[in-house]
């Protein structure tokens, strides 16, 4: 079975008030990119993909008239893809939902939110999670601007398991004028992200002691040596999520070989244009981490960085595409279950 975990950036902006998609040459969300153009060039990406589930990052918004759900199975429709039922949860008022795409012929899935919002521990991802985040004999109030999707799954052969799509984001420290304002806005906001990174935590330990087959994936939005405050707090969303010390693990070789090698080369998911730079930089955001019992099977990742992956660059549509699509690239995980 093959997974992936694609962000998709504006994938919202594509389609109309009605969830029908917009090929036109008018400008997408994407830079220098048309409507039409990114609209083609991810049917490319999600055809080349052929998976049987894609947890869509950034989805289509979800609203009074628009629908996340609807968007995604039009979308499939107009490719043809095997990934034509969609599924999420908690929307939110981002524009940037979260689902998951699937072939129904090989997989079931549903939303299957764990928890209740009076759990102190690990509340529901709709409730708030109380955690002092500086210290200080207070517990701050922490929501998730982006609810992570908790679905329950069950393939052909019978296998069930369990499945958290997240995107966890420390926001911008927008208003901050002065170098100051702008150093305590963003630790602040980094803070909250650990705090998220806490709570989903807990949950996947709660997961993973009730014996249950687990994957995370999507866009954890930092990694190690990432982040500049990194090491005022000790370490990354991505070590919390993963488990450390004598806390059971998750996997992802990725972020395996970022954690063990902070310099030289590494692997990369995303790629952003740094115009008063003029040039690209690269980062490790986007993940597929799996649980010990599915170690087992066989796993295999890819990330399908049109750069570094001979294969999509030996492509020349494929590659063309997954450059004009997005700015993150699909993490793919073959996995026999």
């Amino acid at each position: 079975m093959r997974i992936a975990a694609y962000n998709v950036e504006w994938f919202s902006s594509l389609f109309d008030a009605s969830n029908r998609l917009v090929m036109d040459d008018g400008w997408s969300s994407r830079r220098d990119v048309t409507r039409a153009q990114q609209a083609e060039a991810l049917g490319v990406v999600f055809s080349a993909l052929d998976a049987d589930a894609v947890m869509v990052i950034e989805a289509p918004d979800q609203g009074r008239v628009r629908r996340t759900v609807a968007a995604l199975e039009q979308f499939a429709d107009v490719f043809g893809l095997r990934a034509r039922s969609a599924a999420m949860g908690f929307s939110n008022d981002t524009q940037q939902e979260i689902a998951l795409m699937y072939d129904p012929d090989v997989l079931e899935a549903r939303h299957d939110p764990v928890g209740h919002n009076t759990d102190a521990l690990a509340p529901r991802f709709d409730g708030v999670f109380s955690i002092d985040l500086d210290v200080d004999a207070t517990e701050d109030q922490v929501v998730f601007s982006k609810p992570p999707l908790e679905l329950a799954l069950r393939t052909k052969a019978g296998r069930e398991l369990r499945m958290i799509g997240a995107h966890l984001k420390s926001k911008a420290p927008h208003g901050a004028k002065t170098r100051d304002e702008v150093m305590r806005v963003s630790i602040a906001n980094r803070r909250k992200q650990l705090a998220q990174a806490i709570w989903l935590r807990r949950r996947i330990e709660g997961h993973l002691s009730a014996g249950e087959d687990l994957i995370v994936l999507g866009d954890l939005n930092d990694g190690p040596g990432l982040d500049e405050y990194e090491d005022l707090f000790g370490r990354s969303s991505v070590e919390i999520i993963m488990g450390t010390g004598s806390q059971q693990r998750l996997f992802d070789p990725h972020a395996r070989m970022a954690l063990g090698q902070r310099f030289g080369v590494q692997p990369s998911s995303a790629r952003f244009f740094i115009a008063h730079e003029e040039r690209y930089l690269q980062a490790l955001l986007d993940y597929v981490f799996v649980s010990e019992g599915l170690r087992a099977a066989g796993p295999k990742w890819r990330i399908w960085h049109p750069f570094e992956d001979h294969g999509c660059y030996a492509v020349p549509e494929v590659r063309e595409a997954l450059l004009k699509a997005s700015d993150h690239f699909p993490v793919v995980l073959d996995i026999d279950i």
